[in-house]
């Protein structure tokens, strides 16, 4: 699959890259995007989350009235959990919610979502992004010209460029990341992806490793 490259104009720059059917033609895999995005949605959960036990409850521990010969039930101390203001039965208690996915997993996981993206032609290709200053008005203009303002898109730099993030970040919708940071999710999130030209370099090298 070949695409065009655009400057930040939008106008053709007449070179095209060709999609490497290595990673963008595979049939995607469903499954290994469910596991590599639950687990990216998992290690974002702090698991600081606790309710008290009775054990931990300040309260006193005198037992409210006798065992027998009131005609109602058993009761003890106001820290029992079926009287109100008293503890919690089974509550919530700090935890990690992180588990291991296989690196071959992860990899088809991104391979997947990449190729989704392909079949429904939402990846376009800059040659370049060099900002002097961060400027919103910049990344503005590049996706008016790319027109993909509306498509909710993701830039994917080949190297870290503070100017490009800085103009993006204000931006509703608007995401920027490197390609060696490229995940799952964020790829499924954005509805148009736009590949700086020196990425795909990168991409290849990431897949291959």
């Amino acid at each position: 699959m070949e695409l065009n490259v655009y400057n930040i104009e939008g106008k053709e720059t007449g070179k095209k890259v060709t999609l490497n059917e290595a990673i963008f033609g595979i049939e995607p895999n469903d499954h290994a995007i469910y596991l590599d995005v639950k687990q990216y949605m998992a290690n974002k959960r702090q698991g600081t989350h606790k309710a008290k036990e009775r054990s931990e409850l300040s309260g006193s521990t005198r037992k409210l009235i006798r065992q027998k010969g009131g005609g109602g039930a058993r009761r003890g101390d106001i820290n029992s959990p079926i009287l109100v203001g008293g503890a919690r039965v089974f509550g919530p208690v700090p935890r990690d919610y992180s588990f291991k996915l296989n690196k071959k997993q992860k990899q088809l996981a991104r391979k997947s979502a990449l190729a989704y993206k392909a079949k429904e032609n939402a990846i376009v290709v800059v040659d370049a992004l060099q900002y002097e200053a961060p400027k919103t008005k910049n990344i503005i203009a590049l996706t008016e010209n790319l027109k993909v303002a509306d498509k909710k898109p993701l830039i994917i730099l080949s190297e870290p460029n503070k100017n490009v993030y800085l103009s993006a970040r204000n931006l509703k919708g608007v995401n920027v990341t490197t390609v060696s940071d490229l995940n799952t999710y964020s790829i499924l999130n954005a509805k148009s992806l736009v590949f700086v030209e020196a990425s795909f370099a990168g991409l290849d090298q990431i897949f291959k490793a």
